[in-house]
């Protein structure tokens, strides 16, 4: 009876975490931000998102900044640049990762600091092939500010 409980909550997660564009899913997956020092006025979102049939992640939003961008880090000569992006492709069926170091959703202004143990609920805009955009909501649970390894904004 347990294993059917877990089973039936993990499936509702999953769920919860996904949305569709066209007859396409966007999966989104273990969504976290890492900790703020105080004072600290810009912060990172990172997931992993999967879309079966392809789709392109074109913007985010959340109430804890006032901006919110589409970020890549890239070597740039021997010089690591971050910068936003218009969009983050999603080919069909790959994983892409949003993770500390390369892709990323950038918070900037931040309202309040980001607290280990807090939620952040951010909306991704997702867009199919179709050209047809839907919305995504995403909890992020905020982790230590040495969660993920080195990021430097």
């Amino acid at each position: 009876m347990t294993w059917l409980f877990f089973r039936t909550a993990a499936a509702c997660a999953l769920f919860a975490l996904a949305g569709t564009v066209g007859a396409q899913t966007v999966e989104v997956k273990d969504p976290w931000a890492r900790a703020t020092a105080p004072g600290q006025k810009a912060g990172g979102v990172f997931m992993q998102l999967k879309s079966p049939g392809g789709a392109a992640l074109v913007a985010a939003e959340s109430p804890a900044a006032n901006i919110v961008e589409i970020h890549e880090m890239a070597m740039e000569g021997n010089v690591m640049r971050m910068r936003a992006i218009p969009k983050l492709d999603l080919p069909a069926g790959q994983t892409v990762a949003l993770k500390p170091g390369g892709y990323h959703v950038m918070l900037i202004d931040l309202k309040a600091p980001l607290k280990k143990g807090d939620m952040v609920p951010v909306k991704l805009k997702v867009q199919g092939k179709d050209g047809k955009a839907a919305d995504i909501e995403v909890k992020a649970e905020v982790r230590d500010m040495g969660a993920g390894g080195a990021m430097k904004h």
